[in-house]
């Protein structure tokens, strides 16, 4: 076995060059793991960890890879909640961390292309300075990478207007398992010449594909941007009123949910004084051309939120003011954090419509259980964040909360809704699939795998573990 893993270590080491190549167990302990909840586990450290800059590279590892059978990982920043990017297998994770380039900014066909390991953050500035916007908005910007967001087809808070990560991905430069190189779409708004292959690797969590590239829309920045907070008495009066407002042909650019006990954490965090009365908020965002088209369509959500209940309305009147609303929001998982000694978060996406079913169900099934539970999220888009808060240390408490959660997602599916918004499944929600999706539609995705990846060598043990 010694012998084996030291050819191994020379084969890598003449793709990479010795200083990109890690083998020694404490440098690769720290790729085990991800921001996800899952236990650390010194079974899944990898046997290597290679670090990549070019495509080439990337083409050559994965054709001694599948010669050989040996796992391999594609790992960013390690910033992902569903365990996508933990090698339950061992073997190779290759971190394209350092493929961290932007390549060509096209700005009569408002395109940019990039490397997959590229932050979101510095992403959203490059288009800044040049007046362009990136709309796709992963709660973790500041450090996820581009590369991890289209695998995990990320969302935020910007998507009930301007969508989610596959709405902007329109061409990607893909290395399959046997090494090949692929380019799929390019710089076109429209194409139907052949399937769709940009979008069967976009949310695919590395499993068919390690993504080298990728070739992205942009838009012109908003002139104009307010915010503004709404309180309600219940959280169905919250949910109700998004979909008021998204029918009073106004947009939000964002539509955020804090359900009471949200409410009263952040609030008590970030030294926020909130009305006992207050049982849930939506903090807004929206963006226009003009001040006078903001101040109109603000006007308009205002008197739809209150027709809908809303005890309280307010708009921030600068920068400032608008970033102390949102503090509410972005410090929320943090503040929730020190009620229990454990927080396990969820993401569940439903239809706008079922939004108060889903959240009364959500109370229902936790109150049984005896647990307190935290509800945010995207309601703009229907994602919601469900956030059981517990102590795991107790006897027989993983179990029932895995049961509690598995009654979150039959109820959001029975709602027709999904396990996954924007988190992905990877090993996380794997024992929930089988919920969700129906026996053909896992044996249609699994012949896609097969014919992509017959050895399965690409992120094994990932989505489905079949």
């Amino acid at each position: 076995m010694i012998e084996n893993k030291d050819a191994r270590l020379r084969a890598l080491q003449n793709i990479f060059g010795k200083e990109r190549v890690l083998h020694e167990p404490l440098d690769c302990f720290g790729y085990s793991y991800d921001a996800s909840p899952e236990e650390l586990d010194v079974a899944q450290t990898p046997d290597f960890v290679c670090k990549a800059h070019t495509t080439e590279e990337v083409s050559a590892l994965l054709k001694y890879a599948n010669a050989h059978k040996i796992p391999v990982v594609c790992r960013g920043t390690g910033s992902g909640r569903s365990g996508g990017s933990i090698p339950v297998q061992g073997g190779i994770v290759l971190s394209v961390d350092e493929m961290d380039q932007i390549l060509e900014l096209d700005e009569k066909n408002l395109m940019v292309r990039v490397q997959p390991g590229v932050r979101t953050k510095v992403l959203h500035e490059f288009c800044a300075d040049n007046g362009l916007y990136y709309p796709p908005e992963p709660s973790s910007y500041l450090y996820s990478t581009i590369g991890g967001n289209i695998a995990e087809n990320a969302g935020g808070i910007r998507a009930v207007k301007y969508g989610v990560t596959s709405d902007y991905v329109v061409g990607l430069e893909v290395v399959l398992a046997n090494g090949d190189i692929i380019h799929t779409g390019g710089k076109l708004i429209k194409n139907v010449t052949g399937y769709n292959m940009t979008q069967l690797f976009v949310g695919s969590e590395g499993t068919l594909g390690i993504i080298t590239e990728a070739t992205l829309k942009v838009i012109g920045a908003p002139k104009v941007l307010k915010s503004a907070m709404a309180s309600f008495r219940t959280v169905e009066d919250a949910c109700t009123a998004v979909g008021e407002c998204l029918r009073s042909g106004v947009t939000p650019t964002a539509a955020e949910l804090m359900d009471k006990l949200s409410c009263e954490a952040t609030a008590k965090f970030n030294d926020f004084p909130i009305g006992a009365d207050v049982g849930a908020m939506l903090v807004f965002d929206l963006d226009g051309a003009t001040e006078e088209i903001c101040a109109s369509d603000m006007a308009t959500l205002e008197a739809v939120c209150r027709a809908c209940g809303a005890t309280s309305f307010t708009l921030a009147a600068d920068n400032a003011g608008s970033n102390r609303l949102w503090s509410l929001r972005n410090k929320l998982s943090t503040a929730i954090k020190v009620l229990t000694p454990d927080r396990v978060g969820e993401d569940i996406t439903v239809p706008r419509s079922e939004l108060p079913a889903i959240s009364k169900k959500i109370v229902e099934i936790c109150n049984r259980y005896g647990f307190m539970v935290s509800i945010f999220g995207h309601a703009g888009d229907g994602n919601l964040h469900p956030s059981i808060l517990t102590d795991l240390s107790q006897p027989g408490m993983k179990e029932k909360v895995h049961d509690c959660v598995g009654e979150i997602f039959q109820a959001a599916v029975d709602c027709g809704g999904m396990l996954s918004g924007e988190h992905g499944i990877g090993i996380s929600k794997q024992p929930y699939i089988d919920i969700a999706l129906e026996k053909t539609e896992i044996d249609a995705s699994l012949l896609i795998k097969k014919a992509l990846d017959p050895n399965n060598i690409l992120n094994p043990g990932k989505i489905f573990n079949r």
